[in-house]
């Protein structure tokens, strides 16, 4: 020992005789050691030197035992103990797997021990139960902070005492022997600190010490079992009589058939010389037979593997140990705990378990605490029952709360024993310990069925109700089997897991018997496809198609006379003054729209397409003139059919791709669960245990049938049972390894106290027989598990399944299958199989059907030869050549205007867009996405502001400035402009175009809602006076939540409260306002109810369409056009500058915030960029020496009829500045490029059809937005 240590305990004092001495400065030498304590290293060196020294059996305890009356000395002594008898896996935190420390490990659980065994004394616990009982008779107010202190530190030593595990080597006692734990717990009761232990339970003042007593009740009940202590001095009963005479039965029987052998294998004639033979048929090694050497009587146990050494077993697939087994401790130590659980279960428990509960569900506890809980339920109950069952002194722990918390438990554990692999021998004893806890509350259901009080049966017919009803109640058994793993989980949790299943499965069938039909929930995983994946397929555009659509759309229009009803002209609406998107896109969109209705042949609605975009966009006669004949009007419709007319198409699989598109592009599958409600069927709830996963299980627990008790081996029959007869399923059964245990069984000498299984293995075996004389491949599927479709097929034919799904297609449908495929096989089209599913003549067949057909049919190899390609770019790794380029392309082009995308389109390897990105990052090449921005010079001539048509940017700059600038930058090559638009097209940053998305689709629906619902006059003044107050924007977010939550609602068929949650600080303070909070009141959406609720909620009892019509109502208000007269003024182009009017204001009341951030260095070099790039613009068009004649005609009088218009939407150069890059893109994209027409007709009409276009400001193609939405 160290002699720093050996003084201090020296100066503790001395034992002389029975009388110890203290010394002086013996409260300091205490304290001195609880010093060093506090300071030892990982090996526990001071513990194991003080355990050496025997500080605690020979100085500690002697100490309390005869100077229990200093206070501060017993105060300290208990401090001490507590830590000295501190468990081993605390001090070291789990077992060491280093043999150093575990040796260590060891020496600390010896001298614990040793502690253990000092314990045992009568003496020590008197003075703890006198010292506990004096501060327990003290008030709450009386007792001071230390008095808490020490009781608790008393309580956790006698716990941890009560902790340390036995010594088997020392300890060889039998059952009905006192062990040393015995005589601790003898102790404890002649002390009477057991009746403390009752006290703390059931005291109200009390509750804090729960947890403790909780755990000191557990660990003196640890070595012992329910069903023994129920016995503990009682007469046998007849049932266990009759058991232990079976058993006897069954030993005697194994005996005889042990001896006869034996007699057969002598001979009747004794033989010197054991002699040899030859075993014909059986090879040795060569090719000669085997010569076997021994008695001929022992043949039968002969096998090659004699001799040979034993493979060791890998650790990962050795079975999982069993926990040490129970012991019967001596008669007096079980009388005294029977009575201890009386009392406990009379008194205290239900107020204990309540308790413990609660600081359960506070998290108030520590790790793993509730495995108390769980031992507490499991063993107390199965003692209730056992002791003449009482429901009223477990009501506690029966209810549908504690199935869900045990239910909750057994997940938890599962999914830690499977992430958690280093412990997983602690986690699977946890859950077996809620497995048990499990199966005990549904015996306790069952005793309440055979009680004789009507009240207790009603309850438990309500509980059974209520998990027969839940899914996962029903469901836990069957994941339980299917998961079960050997490796992992002993027998015994294969025991118990199979004996509740049997229980579970009994109660319910004895539940659905008295019941006609009984209803179940549901839970279905509904994946559906996500919206707007599937797109019609594209009109046929060749030149015979299109003269074909041309016959039939002018022979409808001539046979209308060119009239059109008032429904389909009221129908049509070619402008959405709330989108978003710029007059002149929406022009473009009119066009492509008017092209689309030629395509499909719809001729009265091309008409009234083209003659509603020409009242809105009269100017330019870009859809004819006011005066428009009809026959102009038919060769107006005739250009415009076949005009290549600008049309944006999802972009290819390249470089220029966002990755984050492409994902989006691919097929993706949205999981949702739905819950319902179906008549539960006893037979297809046996259908789910028909797997060979679950089978394995039983058959790996029917193995060792001697050694399972009668009970096991019946609830194995009546499983097996279920699926051979009930589900007529024997052939499951029908497997080589189940065969061989059948014939162990029958040839057993004991198979007479197993008749319940010798008579099913005669079954299953006979069926067999029966079977394989009429299938002859039945010996060869001896040799597989079989699932449900196997055995059918063993059963019923092999041919027959197959047969049937050949037969689902005729002739005629391969035929034209066949036609199809051959006809698009070299076709350009990406996907075949996408382009033969619309042209099939059964519109059901799937993909999946077709490209299996193709397979089968030999015009396909395999399914990977059709499978479905997905968009993006697969490649991710960079070479070193890779990077070097991409460097070398960087140094090139960084000094250029977009950088990025000269990058892209030199790159060797083509990628994505983001990941050009993240390596241009990674590699340190940039330091800011900002960097590879395109450069852009903010308000430059012929750059519109996007809003509308006569709106123009910059200082003073007319319609015939911009007109002029957009025709000489007009590209002489069509093909070059194509491609110029399309890379043009892809450099708006991906969120810029979601967010562009958003708010066209939001302009769209308010639109539809507008014209479709009308507005509710009770709530217009109310959203009049939020917009006057300037809360537009909130008004706005909450009409999309009503619209969202409406198409939730009519697309999943599913009503339930939606909270209203808003995500910026404007709606925030909106919500919060009276005169908000009074609108949401007028439209029927209800407040917060209690203090668990923050938000308000949209209630499910409201319809799809009052939601639609709330969302109408919240529309600003706008005068409804009476009569052909105001309907055609809505229309006109002072109404559209009206309306963009207040627009603009809004806009520009938006925009006066971030005005405030922008400094004026930032507003200084913007204008200098302005005038610097109107400048060189100027020259430019001095330069150039073509301007159309029909552009200096027209100007001055659309330049006339705008000019309202233009001052009311001039902008500021501090407002181009703060535009976003997604703006300014759109701009340089539409001063560069026009919309080409081309047309059949004569040159005079060419020349027409080119110049009006090329007026436009903007470019004429549709957005990628828009076309999805198509």
């Amino acid at each position: 020992m160290n002699c720093d240590l050996l003084a201090t305990c020296s100066a503790l004092g001395y034992l002389e005789g029975d009388t110890y001495h203290k010394e002086a400065e013996c409260l300091e030498s205490v304290k001195d050691l609880i010093r060093y304590l506090r300071h030892e290293d990982d090996t526990r060196d001071v513990r194991q030197q003080l355990g050496a020294g025997q500080i605690v059996q020979n100085d500690l305890l002697p100490i309390i035992v005869q100077h229990g009356q200093d206070k501060a000395l017993f105060d300290a002594c208990i401090r001490l103990m507590v830590n000295l008898t501190q468990p081993a896996m605390l001090c070291f935190g789990k077992v060491p797997d280093d043999p150093v420390f575990r040796h260590h490990f060891l020496e600390v659980t010896a001298h614990l021990q040793a502690c253990k065994e000092a314990f045992a004394s009568e003496a020590v616990f008197g003075i703890l139960s006198e010292t506990l009982y004096t501060l327990l008779q003290l008030d709450w107010e009386q007792r001071q902070e230390e008095d808490n202190l020490l009781i608790e530190r008393m309580l956790l030593l006698v716990r941890n005492v009560l902790h340390v595990p036995a010594d088997p080597c020392e300890e060889k006692k039998v059952d009905d022997d006192a062990s040393i734990h015995d005589r601790l717990l003898w102790a404890i009761h002649m002390s009477g600190f057991d009746d403390l232990i009752k006290f703390l339970a059931s005291a109200q003042s009390e509750q804090q010490w729960s947890m403790h007593v909780l755990e000191i009740i557990s660990l003196m009940f640890r070595d012992q079992t329910p069903e023994a202590l129920v016995s503990a001095g009682q007469a046998r009963s007849a049932e266990e009589k009759n058991r232990d005479g079976l058993e006897l039965e069954a030993l005697r029987q194994k005996e005889h058939a042990a001896k006869r052998s034996r007699t057969f294998q002598r001979g009747t004639r004794h033989s010197r010389f054991g002699g040899s033979y030859v075993v014909q048929g059986l090879k040795a090694i060569g090719d000669n037979d085997v010569i076997y050497h021994r008695n001929i009587h022992n043949f039968k146990n002969h096998t090659h593997d004699s001799g040979k050494a034993v493979r060791r077993v890998p650790k990962r697939y050795r079975q999982a140990r069993e926990c040490k087994d129970k012991r019967r401790s001596a008669l007096n130590v079980r009388l005294f705990l029977r009575e201890f659980c009386v009392d406990f279960l009379e008194n205290c428990y239900n107020r204990l378990m309540y308790l413990v509960k609660e600081s359960l569900s506070r998290e108030q506890t520590q790790q793993h605490d509730e495995t108390y809980y769980l031992w507490a339920l499991s063993f107390f109950m199965a003692f209730n029952r056992g002791n003449g069952f009482r429901a009223d002194l477990v009501s506690e722990t029966m209810s549908i709360r504690a199935f869900h918390y045990i239910e909750r438990n057994i997940t938890n554990y599962y999914e830690m024993l499977l992430t958690d692999r280093k412990e997983a021998t602690s986690w699977s004893r946890r859950m077996h310990l809620a497995l048990k806890a499990y199966q005990e509350l549904l015996l306790t259901v069952n005793e309440m069925d055979r009680s004789q009080d009507e009240s207790i049966r009603q309850s438990s017919s309500v509980i059974k109700s209520n998990i027969f009803y839940l899914m996962e109640y029903r469901e836990i058994f069957v994941t339980l089997l299917r998961k079960y793993d050997e490796t992992k989980q002993p027998h015994s949790y294969l025991v118990d897991l199979v004996e509740s299943t049997h229980l579970f499965m009994r109660m319910l069938e004895r539940f659905c018997k008295g019941r006609n039909n009984l209803m179940v929930q549901k839970k279905k995983v509904r994946r559906r496809k996500s919206q707007g994946k599937k797109k019609p397929p594209a009109p046929d555009t060749s030149p015979e198609a299109l003269v074909e659509s041309w016959k039939i759309v002018e022979e409808e229009l001539k046979a209308l006379g060119f009239q059109l009803s008032e429904s389909l002209t009221e129908g049509i609406v070619p402008f959405d003054a709330t989108s978003e998107t710029p007059l002149e896109d929406q022009r473009t969109e009119a066009m492509v729209r008017v092209q689309d209705a030629l395509l499909v042949r719809t001729g009265p609605e091309a008409l009234g397409m083209l003659r509603a975009a020409r009242e809105v966009w009269p100017e330019g006669d870009v859809f004819g003139s006011a005066d428009v004949d009809p026959e102009e009007e038919l060769e107006l419709l005739k250009q415009i059919l076949y005009a290549n007319l600008p049309r944006t198409s999802p972009p290819e699989p390249v470089a220029e791709e966002y990755e984050e598109d492409a994902a989006e592009l691919e097929e993706e599958e949205m999981e949702s669960i739905q819950v319902s409600e179906k008549e539960f069927d006893f037979l297809d709830f046996i259908k789910r245990f028909a797997q060979p996963t679950i089978v394995r299980p039983y058959l790996l627990l029917l193995k060792t049938y001697s050694k399972n008790t009668p009970h096991t081996n019946h609830c194995i029959a009546r499983m097996l049972h279920r699926l051979a007869v009930d589900l007529k399923m024997d052939a499951q059964l029908f497997q080589l390894s189940v065969f061989n245990l059948f014939n162990k069984i029958l040839s057993d000498p004991a198979a007479a106290a197993y008749r319940e299984l010798v008579t099913f293995a005669k079954f299953v075996l006979n069926r067999f027989f029966s079977l394989a004389a009429k299938n002859n491949k039945a010996y060869a599927e001896l040799l597989f598990w079989k699932n449900v479709g196997a055995v059918r097929e063993m059963t019923e034919g092999y041919s027959k399944e197959g047969e049937e799904k050949r037969s689902a297609w005729t002739e005629e449908e391969e035929e034209e299958l066949r036609n199809l495929f051959e006809e698009h096989r070299d076709s350009e089209m990406p996907d075949v199989v996408e382009t033969l599913l619309p042209l099939l003549s059964n519109s059901n067949r799937t993909r999946r059907q077709v490209v299996t057909q193709l397979v089968h049919m030999g015009l396909a190899a395999s399914a990977k030869e059709l499978k479905k390609q997905k968009k993006g770019t697969r490649i991710v790794l960079w070479t070193e050549e890779q990077e070097e380029e991409l460097q070398m392309l960087h140094e090139e082009y960084k000094d250029s205007d977009d950088v990025l995308g000269d990058i892209l389109k030199k790159l060797t390897a083509k990628r994505s867009r983001a990941r050009v990105v993240d390596k241009l990052l990674s590699m340190g090449l940039v330091s800011d996405r900002r960097e590879l921005y395109k450069k852009r010079s903010r308000g430059a001539p012929g750059k519109s502001s996007g809003k509308s048509s006569g709106k123009s940017s910059g200082k003073r700059m007319t319609e015939e400035d911009f007109l002029d600038e957009l025709t000489r930058g007009f590209p002489d090559d069509p093909v070059d402009r194509d491609d110029e638009e399309e890379d043009e097209s892809e450099e708006s940053e991906e969120d810029e175009e979601q967010d562009r998305e958003t708010s066209q689709n939001r302009g769209r629906k308010s639109q539809s809602l507008n014209s479709s619902v009308e507005r509710r006059p009770d709530v217009g003044n109310m959203v009049n006076t939020l917009q006057q107050e300037g809360m537009s924007a909130p008004l706005l977010w909450l009409q999309n939540r009503l619209i969202k939550t409406a198409e939730d609602r009519e697309e999943d068929g599913l009503s339930q409260p939606v909270p209203i949650v808003p995500l910026n600080e404007e709606n925030e303070d909106a919500m919060d306002k009276k005169s908000f909070q009074k609108l949401l009141r007028k439209l029927g959406l209800r407040a917060p109810e209690n203090e668990q609720e923050t938000f308000w909620r949209i209630p499910a009892k409201i319809s799809v369409s009052q939601l639609r019509s709330a969302a109408a109502a919240l529309s600003p208000r706008e005068e409804e056009p009476t009569g052909g007269e105001e309907q055609d003024s809505s229309r006109s182009p002072a109404r559209e500058s009206e309306k963009e009017d207040e627009m603009e204001k809004d806009k520009e009341q938006e925009k006066e915030k971030d005005k405030k951030r922008v400094s004026g260095e930032q507003r200084a070099e913007a204008l200098k960029a302005l005038l610097l790039k109107r400048k060189r613009k100027h020259q430019t068009s001095e330069q150039t020496d073509f301007t159309p004649a029909e552009d200096t005609e027209s100007t001055p009088e659309r330049s006339q009829e705008n000019t309202s218009t233009k001052r009311s939407k001039r902008r500021v150069v501090e407002d181009d500045s703060d535009n976003d890059d997604d703006d300014d893109d759109e701009k340089e994209n539409d001063s560069t490029t026009a919309m080409d027409i081309e047309t059949n007709g004569d040159a005079d009409s060419d020349k027409e059809d080119i110049s009006a276009p090329v007026k436009r400001r903007r470019k004429m193609v549709l957005s990628d937005d828009e076309d999805d939405e198509e």
